[in-house]
């Protein structure tokens, strides 16, 4: 594995640079670096949405027939790293990162010819219905009912932990369309339009303040059949290709680093009038250095899985063990952050951060109220409890545990 650039990589790497110090305004960047949530807000990530979609750059992965960019493995890596490394807000990964992918392996001619083009100019924004009240981890279990009517399903139940479905207009579902004797069987992937009658949303304020997830009830909502990806019955089978793009479908080793260099920082910023600092310590400075070691691996196991790619080959159970480890590590960082801010992280401002959706009470980032402390302790706090659910969400660690102990280790 040759880890140097070609001329052809570094030709491409000033490329995205050009790119990014054109377009990647001085309010995308601030909010690139005080955002809160792993998600940015709607109007951010519609604003950088429209600015890759008219360079042709919001869903490089996509097949180029699509809509994709014709880049080597390496060139998405890229990519991923100068747009961590400039501070890039993230776009939503629901449309581009998972539903399109679905539609392009799972869906008819007449799904993709009609979605595919909304998903890449931001027409349609997508939230995800998987999660159910009674049914997290164990996703089989899922009770949500598409009962056949015909010429459409009528669907009956609800969806929890459905991130930003205050604003988004389609939905792609879970269903149970028979009940079998084994639960992954009978499940339908279902599209659904938010704006039908039957369906509401209901907002869920996290710890960190931000009204980002929320419970989507349905009631006598009426789906047209045609909505149907793969087969009625054989929805398991796209959600777990599905689940592919979400756990491992991004690099996360560039972030962190990026992320890392900031906390750095912080721990060089001077504490006090005897000009002691933080990275002075050298219990902290270990634990930095710890967090870098962390890092690097990661990104060298991501660097073996391209080229794993780059030759053909499937990433198998190492999307379970990217999502694992670059969750965990992310929330150590959090935590040294904690550590590095120290007293300026008990102040809550979230009007002086970028949050992932609304705070009730809270106006941001309009607030006129001055913040307290060094703008890099403003967002910490927030992020620290937002990271909380890294662990849970797209699977909970211990159910990707399981998955490699039983593909790697054959237990």
């Amino acid at each position: 594995m040759d880890l140097a650039l070609s001329a052809r990589d570094a030709a491409f790497r000033d490329e995205v640079r050009r790119f990014l110090d054109e377009k990647l305004t001085p309010k995308l960047r601030a909010t690139g670096k005080l955002m809160t949530s792993v998600y940015a807000d709607y109007e951010t990530t519609m604003t950088w949405h429209r600015a890759l979609h008219a360079k042709g750059w919001v869903a490089p992965a996509w097949p180029v027939e699509y809509g994709g960019c014709d880049w080597s493995v390496m060139q998405h890596y890229i990519f991923a790293s100068e747009l961590s490394a400039a501070g890039a807000p993230p776009l939503s990964p629901m449309g581009v990162g998972m539903c399109g992918p679905v539609l392009i392996g799972h869906g008819t001619a007449e799904q993709k010819a009609f979605y595919l083009p909304r998903i890449l100019s931001g027409a349609d924004f997508w939230c995800q219905g998987y999660s159910e009240p009674g049914s997290g981890s164990d996703l089989a279990s899922l009770q949500m009912s598409a009962v056949d009517m015909g010429d459409h399903f009528l669907c009956n139940g609800s969806k929890i932990w459905t991130t930003h479905a205050n604003y988004a207009n389609r939905i792609f579902n879970l269903v149970r369309t028979s009940k079998e004797d084994i639960p992954q069987r009978g499940i339908t992937f279902l599209l659904i339009d938010m704006e039908t009658a039957g369906v509401k949303v209901e907002p869920l304020v996290m710890l960190s303040g931000e009204h980002i997830q929320n419970q989507v009830f349905f009631t006598d909502v009426k789906v047209p059949k045609a909505n149907v990806v793969g087969k009625v019955g054989d929805g398991w089978t796209v959600a777990k290709y599905l689940m592919q793009f979400e756990r491992g479908g991004h690099a996360y080793a560039p972030g962190l680093a990026t992320r890392l260099e900031r906390i750095r920082a912080m721990a060089r910023a001077e504490r006090g009038s005897d000009g002691a600092r933080l990275i002075d310590d050298a219990a902290f400075a270990a634990k930095i250095a710890a967090a870098g070691v962390e890092i690097t691996g990661l990104e060298f196991t991501e660097h073996r899985i391209m080229s794993a790619l780059s030759n053909g080959e499937a990433p198998g159970a190492e999307s379970s063990l990217l999502k694992t480890r670059g969750t965990e590590i992310s929330q150590l960082l959090t935590e040294l952050a904690l550590e590095a801010a120290a007293h300026y992280a008990l102040p809550y401002q979230p009007h002086a951060t970028r949050p992932g959706g609304p705070v009730p009470g809270f106006t941001a980032p309009s607030d006129n109220r001055t913040p307290v402390g060094p703008e890099h302790s403003w967002p910490v706090t927030a992020k620290y409890l937002n990271d909380r659910a890294g662990s849970i969400y797209a699977g909970t660690n211990e159910i990707q545990r399981n998955i490699m102990a039983k593909a790697v280790l054959g237990l």
